[in-house]
């Protein structure tokens, strides 16, 4: 994983499995929204097995980027592993996104985590290892359903829903 100071700027690397823990450090993450022809946007729950947030409602599929890899190979390749698919029209949503959460079991999330969209090409598969389920939304109707049930989501979906819109349009 790629390690990050204050200011984003990468300033080592370290195995995924050394980051993530009470004292995580900043690191560089990315999450991806995919929609449908119809415009219908994939939601998906972590499989119960996660060591966070095991069983949560959240975006499509996230991930690190791995040293010098683009945002655009690690997402093919994190579409692939979890979800079975590939995607095209990556865009950026949220270029700055940055949060801190601290899981039930003290793990802390600390990532500089840009957001974005991207359409699926391909039939999901999803692994179960990453995916305990999915299902296809209207946007406006996850909005909707993240404020009136928070603790069923995500808090990195919560707080990209609070800081921009995921319309594709």
């Amino acid at each position: 994983m790629v390690l990050l100071d204050q200011a984003g700027a990468h300033i080592g690397t370290s195995a995924k499995a050394g980051v993530h823990t009470e004292e995580t450090p900043l690191h560089l993450a990315f999450s991806c929204y995919l929609f449908n022809e119809s415009g219908q946007l994939l939601v998906t729950r972590r499989a119960l097995s996660k060591k966070t947030w095991p069983g949560v409602w959240t975006n499509s599929f996230c991930g690190h980027p791995g040293p010098g890899e683009s945002f655009e190979d690690a997402m093919a390749r994190r579409a692939a592993q979890e979800l079975g698919t590939t995607i095209t029209s990556v865009n950026s949503l949220l270029p700055d996104f940055r949060y801190r959460a601290v899981d039930a079991s003290g793990i802390v999330e600390n990532e500089i985590c840009p957001v974005f969209t991207a359409t699926i090409t391909a039939p999901l598969a999803p692994n179960p290892d990453e995916v305990e389920e999915y299902a296809w939304v209207d946007p406006s109707a996850l909005r909707t359903s993240a404020l009136g049930t928070p603790f069923a989501f995500s808090p990195w979906l919560l707080e990209q829903i609070d800081q921009g819109s995921l319309d594709p349009r």
